[in-house]
C-alpha cells in the first residue's frame, strides 16, 4: 500500500496536530477525500472508545458451567492471589489453590491452610508471560487453560469468573474457538481481524454487568489459550488491525460457516442495511463440507405449520402445489405466493434449519428440504475463505471479496482520525 503523498500529510497534520499518518486500506488508496470525510464527520464522542492494541478486555469465562468450586493453578509465571484487598499469597507451577461458593462467599484453600471466606478473589501476575489452568470441580468439568489474570465472585450463589485478558491473546482464543485448527495462516489472519474489529465494536455490550463480554457464540465463542503457532502467529501479523467502513465506524464483522453459493444482504435477515454487508456470488464455498444439506420433513407438518404460523392457504390447490414445490436457485427472503409472503428466516428458525437456502420437492408423503449452506449467511464465509486462503488469495483479498467498501486500518490510525 502507498502512504499518502507529502502535500496530503500536511494537511492532515495541520488539521489534527498530529505527528504521524499511515494507512493501509484493502484493495483501493485511501484518498484525501475519504481521510477529509473522517476528520470532519466524525468528531469525538463520549460513548467512543479510544482502543490500543494492547487493551484489556474482561471475558466472562465457563459462563454456562453454573461452576460452584474449582481449582485454579499458574501454568506459566507467578500469580499473587489477593481477597478483599489483601495479599493472602503468592502462587508457582508447583501450587494450587481451590475456590467454592460458601453461602454468599468464597472460601479459598491452599495445599496447607484454609484462608477464610472474602467476597472478591483476584489472581494476578506481573510477569510478562503468565498463563493459568482452570479445572471446575462442582459440576465436573474438563480443565481450560488461560491467558493472564482472574477475577472471581459470587453472583446468585454461583461463581462468577473474569478472565482479564490482553485483547489478542483473547483474539487467538476466539480465532481457535470459531474457527478450528489446520487452516492456512492467511486464513487466520482475516479471523483475527475480523474478530478483534467484532470484540472491540461490542466491547460495552455487557458494561453494565461489569464485564465487556461472555464466551458465548452471541458475544464470540471462547474456550480459552490458543497453542496453535499459526494461530499466534497470525494474530501477531495482524496486531491493532481492525476493519471500518466510509466513515470510519467499526463494521458488524459478521461470518458464518457456509454461503451455498450466495451470501445476503444483511437487511434480509436483520432487517438494517449497510454498505458493506451485500450479498455476493461465492463460488469458493460449494465443494466444502457444509455446502449441501437435507432435511426429511411429512407433508401435513409442513403444510399445517404454514396454515398455522402464517395463514398460508393450503386449501387453495396452486398455493398448495407451490409449498410443497418451492425451488431457490438464487437466494430469496420469502417464499411468496400471491400476496402471502412466509419468511424464510422464521422457518428456519422454527424449524431449527441449517440456512434459509433450500428447495422442496415431495416423494410420497415426505418433503425432501434440499439446502444450501449453513449459517446466516451475512459477511463472510469462513469455509469459502479457507478455500480462498488455500488457493493463494491473501487475507486482504478475502476482506475485499466479503465485505464492499471496507478499509482495513489500525487502531491507532483510528484514533487519530475519530479525534
Amino acid at each position: 500500500m502507498r502512504r499518502p503523498n507529502k502535500l496530503i500529510l500536511l494537511f492532515l497534520v495541520l488539521l489534527a496536530l498530529a505527528a504521524t499518518y499511515r494507512m493501509s486500506p484493502p484493495g483501493k488508496k485511501f484518498g484525501k477525500r475519504m481521510a477529509r470525510k473522517a476528520i470532519l464527520t466524525n468528531p469525538k464522542t463520549p460513548d467512543w472508545n479510544r482502543f490500543t492494541a494492547s487493551e484489556i478486555v474482561n471475558v466472562k469465562i465457563l459462563s454456562l458451567a453454573k461452576a460452584k468450586e474449582v481449582v485454579f493453578a499458574p501454568e506459566t509465571g507467578t500469580y499473587q492471589v489477593w481477597a478483599d484487598g489483601k495479599n493472602l499469597i503468592s502462587l508457582d507451577a508447583q501450587n494450587a489453590l481451590k475456590i467454592a461458593v460458601v453461602n454468599d462467599s468464597l472460601e479459598v484453600k491452599s495445599f496447607e491452610k484454609n484462608w477464610g471466606k472474602f467476597a472478591i478473589v483476584r489472581l494476578s501476575s506481573a510477569d510478562n508471560e503468565k498463563c493459568f489452568k482452570l479445572k471446575c470441580l462442582n459440576p465436573e468439568r474438563k480443565h481450560r487453560f488461560f491467558d493472564d489474570n482472574l477475577q472471581v465472585t459470587v453472583d446468585a450463589g454461583l461463581l462468577r469468573m473474569i478472565n482479564e485478558s490482553v485483547l489478542d491473546n483473547y483474539i487467538a482464543g476466539v480465532s481457535e474457538s470459531e474457527s478450528g485448527l489446520y487452516s492456512p495462516i492467511e486464513f487466520y489472519k482475516v479471523q483475527a481481524i475480523l474478530a478483534r474489529t467484532y470484540a472491540l465494536a461490542h466491547y460495552s455490550k455487557h458494561q453494565t454487568e461489569g464485564y465487556n463480554l461472555c464466551d458465548q457464540v452471541h458475544c464470540q465463542a471462547f474456550y480459552g489459550k490458543s497453542k496453535e503457532a499459526k494461530i499466534i502467529q497470525a494474530v501477531n501479523a495482524t496486531r491493532g488491525k481492525v476493519v471500518v467502513d466510509d466513515d470510519m465506524n467499526l463494521i458488524v464483522a459478521a461470518f458464518h460457516s457456509n454461503s451455498g453459493g450466495q451470501t445476503v444482504n444483511s437487511e434480509d435477515v436483520w432487517g438494517s442495511s449497510t454498505s458493506y454487508l451485500r450479498s455476493v456470488n461465492d463460488s469458493f464455498s460449494l465443494k466444502m463440507p457444509n455446502a449441501r444439506w437435507t432435511r426429511k420433513m411429512a407433508v401435513s407438518d409442513w403444510l399445517d405449520y404454514l396454515k398455522l404460523k402464517h395463514n398460508y392457504p393450503i386449501e387453495d390447490s396452486s398455493a398448495k402445489w407451490f409449498a410443497m414445490h418451492f425451488k431457490q436457485e438464487a437466494r430469496k427472503i420469502n417464499m411468496e405466493y400471491g400476496t402471502i409472503r412466509v419468511p424464510l428466516k422464521n422457518v428456519r428458525t422454527d424449524f431449527q434449519l441449517k440456512s434459509t437456502f433450500f428447495s422442496v420437492e415431495p416423494v410420497g408423503d415426505t418433503l425432501i428440504f434440499s439446502g444450501r449452506g449453513f449459517g446466516h449467511g451475512i459477511g463472510m464465509c469462513q469455509e469459502g475463505a479457507m478455500k480462498m486462503t488455500k488457493s493463494g488469495y491473501n487475507y486482504k483479498d478475502v476482506l475485499n471479496f466479503y465485505y464492499r467498501n471496507v478499509h482495513l486500518i489500525d487502531l491507532k490510525d483510528l484514533n487519530f482520525f475519530r479525534e
